[in-house]
């Protein structure tokens, strides 16, 4: 599904805020209600947005500390049982990513301080999988979740994802 300018301008309406009513959105775009309802619908069907849910900032309670952690697992016990058990023992771990390279897992992880940061390293290496972990401090998040360019630039220019630009 290519989303076009009206979908762009629909989900950066209520990027801005999230808590608007559907009216209210019909209201600043200029369209129907039902216009609203039913491009929200297909863009929620479709997978191009997948909820509208506050975004929640570990820094608001205290957790200001980022970390990216690379796991090497042991490759007899498989990625699933060590991300599932990852998932399940640590809330601090923010998001998880199969890659490839030099590593299996990458991670993201928060932290109140660098006390805290060592205890929730040393709880991801003793995850039953894990076989090594290598971490990095973040200093300064510039941006994060970068999506809304991208979606203004398909809106525009009716790129196609996979295809050429």
């Amino acid at each position: 599904m290519r989303p076009d300018d009206l979908d762009a301008r629909l989900i950066q309406l209520l990027t801005d805020s999230p808590q608007l009513p559907v009216l209210e959105c019909a209201r600043r775009l200029g369209v129907a209600r039902g216009t609203v309802t039913s491009r929200l619908a297909r863009l929620h069907a479709e997978g191009v947005i997948s909820a509208i849910v506050p975004q929640v900032d570990p820094a608001g309670f205290g957790y200001d500390l980022v970390a990216f952690c690379s796991v090497d697992i042991n490759q007899h016990v498989g990625h699933e049982p060590v991300t599932e058990a990852i998932l399940e023992a640590i809330p601090e771990v923010t998001d998880l990513y199969t890659v490839t390279g030099d590593h299996d897992l990458h991670l993201r992880v928060v932290a109140r301080n660098g006390s805290d940061l060592q205890d929730v390293l040393d709880r991801i290496s003793q995850v039953p999988g894990v076989a090594r972990t290598s971490s990095s401090l973040a200093l300064r998040t510039h941006e994060q979740g970068r999506t809304l360019p991208l979606l203004h630039a398909v809106a525009r220019d009716g790129r196609q994802p996979g295809g050429p630009a």
